[in-house]
């Protein structure tokens, strides 16, 4: 069996976010969770992944503290897993993903889902980086700062 190479103990930012959500399926299970899905079985329909992969990724999702496991909101004696501040801090992941996907991931007119401003029932604008004064930045615009500890 591989082990897994981590990265909890990284410096660089991505390393450790890949760290904790690295895999396609938890990022799967992230976008289910912010399209509405709660349940295990929502989340098992939705990806047909096997039970034991799904029980896998919700348990670290858990442990990370990106989601919580909750008794049913309907009282019943199910459980659902919700976003927490840390899960739903992952929207703009999602959505960079999700926006990078209908760019490089399609035929010009190929159907694909769209995810709309729920208000106005308009496409979500692109998503941009900015640096602090509101400028649009670009790759060769910035640089890492490797901080030094101590």
């Amino acid at each position: 069996m591989v082990t897994r190479t981590r990265f909890d103990d990284s410096e660089c930012p991505v390393a450790r976010s890949v760290d904790a959500i690295g895999d396609w399926w938890s990022l799967l299970i992230v976008r289910d969770a912010f399209d509405g899905s709660r349940r295990f079985g929502e989340f098992q329909r939705s990806l047909g992944v096997a039970k034991n992969i799904l029980t896998a990724r919700l348990r670290t999702l858990v442990a990370g503290g990106v989601l919580e496991n909750v008794p049913a909101s309907d009282g019943s004696a199910y459980r659902e897993y919700v976003l927490t501040p840390k899960g739903k801090a992952l929207f703009p992941v999602i959505v960079a993903l999700r926006q990078w996907g209908e760019q490089n991931s399609f035929a010009p007119d190929e159907p694909h889902s769209e995810l709309v401003d729920s208000r106005e029932g308009q496409p979500l604008r692109a998503l941009e980086v900015l640096s602090a004064d509101g400028r649009r930045l670009d790759p060769d615009d910035t640089i890492v700062h490797k901080l030094s500890t101590g």
